[in-house]
């Protein structure tokens, strides 16, 4: 019994000089605003150059571990510098960057286990946050008279198709990546932006009617015909066709009457006596297209976009309206050569006025064309040359029908129904260009936050006060990243804070030449003065004051 007592009593006092230890710290947890609000995510979006984060702390956090804690670092790596400020007992921490973050730029904000509580406890809940900047409005360019603006996109539009044309055929590049690749349609639109150039002194009448001498030379002598018709593209060089798709390797119809518009403008420009051999160019190549042919062997009432020495008739695709493709009937109406009957373009082109629409969008009606119009360039492609103004046929009034398309598109980009970054009435316009995933079609029903600036600028003549709007936006307040040596680039897209590192010409060249004809009507002028238009036009049933 005195054994047990002792070993009891020794025990206790070994528990009694035991040295005794703190317990275990409690942990931190943060919870965070970025300017004021929580959206739900870790990802925040549009942010101004200075955004403002401000961290609330369960218990009070050790100052001493701020800059070790808490790191902004941009895409690249680099170190952003902040400034912080502690509240409340040091449990409200408000962060700010020293200076200001790059617009349209992704940033992420650690918030890590280096941060320590002022008990010493960790943090429970690490945080990484991604900041992405948007747009600064401040103006990155002098601000200069709205007329001054329009020359200067004009002049700086107009190089694409001056200084980098292909330098054997003198043929337009379909992009800026495109190498030996040339595109037929978008060289029509660069020689109407050539005329452009030469009437507004960018270039001089000699030196504009010698680069138009290249490509009518290269067109009649080098580069690949069928029936007439030209491929969509071709080498610059050899004039051979370059496929556009598999199949699409021989005749392209649309292409060529895009063509054959800036090659009858042209025509009609250079009226000078020493021109003529110029000008029966331009006529043999135009007369030479077999417009009627194109109705397949069993001449039925349409006309079909393509045909293969190789694949014959098989991506089988009629011209059917409402699109970019009134021109092709104009001017195979129009044809002394190979002309189409009236029927072709009622019966095939407005399918019986199938083509119709008569709904209203935004309180607007839109005569004809997909739903909510479809994408611009069905306003502008066809309207390079032909002059809308009170131009009429059964079907529609062609000046009501593109501004009605014009304003539905804008008035939907300010209704913005899916929460795109930046739409509104100052940054509108959706048409066919790049995007972030490559190349699409963008219009009300198949949008995904992509802006192309040739869809408002080309629309200039139908909406001036509200495309000068969107000009002075795309070059005051986006011109860092949109501006560049052949004008605005291809397109945007603020949501993901991409910009589009191309031109192409079937965007550039609108731009110039729509511009003009909301200026001085120079392109409507020219083409309409063609007897073969005008020809066209009655035969199809169309008025206008023009005719």
């Amino acid at each position: 019994m005195k054994n047990l007592l002792l070993l009891l009593w020794v025990g206790w006092l070994m528990a009694c000089s035991k040295p005794k230890t703190d317990p275990t710290p409690t942990g931190v947890s943060v919870g965070f605003t970025v300017n004021g609000a929580y959206n739900g995510t870790l990802d925040y979006a549009s942010l101004g150059p200075q955004p403002e984060i401000r961290l609330t702390f369960t218990d009070p956090i050790d100052p001493a571990t701020l800059a070790t804690g808490i790191q902004l670092t941009a895409a690249n790596g680099q170190a952003v510098p902040l400034a912080t400020t502690l509240q409340s007992g040091n449990t409200v921490l408000t962060i700010r960057p020293q200076q200001a973050l790059l617009p349209f730029t992704a940033y992420t904000l650690v918030i890590g286990t280096a941060l320590r509580g002022a008990a010493g406890g960790g943090l429970i809940n690490p945080l990484s946050i991604r900041l992405r900047t948007g747009f600064d409005p401040a103006d990155k360019f002098p601000r200069i008279s709205d007329d001054s603006l329009l020359t200067l996109v004009q002049r700086q539009t107009f190089r694409y198709f001056y200084d980098f044309a292909h330098p054997v055929s003198g043929m337009a590049r379909e992009r800026t990546a495109s190498g030996e690749t040339v595109t037929t349609g978008g060289t029509g639109m660069g020689l109407m932006a050539l005329l452009v150039g030469m009437q507004r002194g960018f270039i001089g009448r000699a030196e504009g009617l010698q680069r138009v001498q290249t490509v009518v030379a290269f067109l009649k002598n080098k580069a690949d015909r069928f029936h007439g018709a030209f491929p969509h593209w071709l080498s610059g060089t050899t004039g051979k066709t370059v496929p556009f798709s598999p199949k699409d390797d021989g005749a392209d119809l649309v292409e060529t009457a895009f063509l054959m518009q800036g090659l009858l403008a042209a025509r009609q420009y250079f009226d000078a006596p020493a021109e003529a051999p110029l000008r029966a160019d331009i006529t043999a190549l135009y007369e030479a297209v077999e417009w009627n042919w194109f109705r397949q062997p069993d001449q039925k009432n349409v006309l079909y976009w393509h045909w293969s020495p190789n694949h014959n008739w098989d991506v089988n695709l009629p011209i059917r309206g409402w699109n970019e493709c009134l021109l092709v009937y104009v001017l195979a109406a129009g044809s002394p050569t190979h002309g189409i009957p009236r029927e072709v373009y009622t019966e095939g082109f407005a399918g019986g006025g199938s083509m119709r629409n008569g709904n209203s969008y935004y309180g607007l009606s839109l005569p004809l064309g997909p739903p909510q119009g479809g994408p611009l360039f069905f306003a502008h492609y066809a309207f390079l040359g032909l002059n809308p103004d009170r131009l009429a046929d059964a079907y529609a009034s062609y000046d009501v029908q593109n501004r009605q398309h014009t304003l539905i598109n804008r008035a939907y980009c300010m209704a913005n129904p899916k929460g795109f970054v930046g739409y509104g009435e100052n940054c509108w316009g959706l048409t066919a260009s790049d995007d972030p995933g490559g190349y699409a079609v963008h219009s009300p029903t198949a949008d995904n936050g992509t802006i192309s600036p040739t869809a408002a600028l080309s629309s200039m003549p139908y909406t001036p006060a509200e495309s000068m709007q969107a000009l002075r936006f795309f070059y005051y307040t986006l011109g860092d990243r949109l501006w560049g040596p052949y004008g605005f680039r291809d397109a945007f897209n603020l949501s993901q804070g991409w910009f589009a590192d191309q031109y192409l010409a079937i965007d550039q060249g609108p731009i110039v030449v729509m511009i003009e004809n909301h200026r001085t009507g120079l392109l409507w002028n020219r083409f309409m003065s063609a007897a073969e238009v005008r020809n066209g036009l009655r035969k199809l049933g169309f008025s206008s004051p023009h005719l």
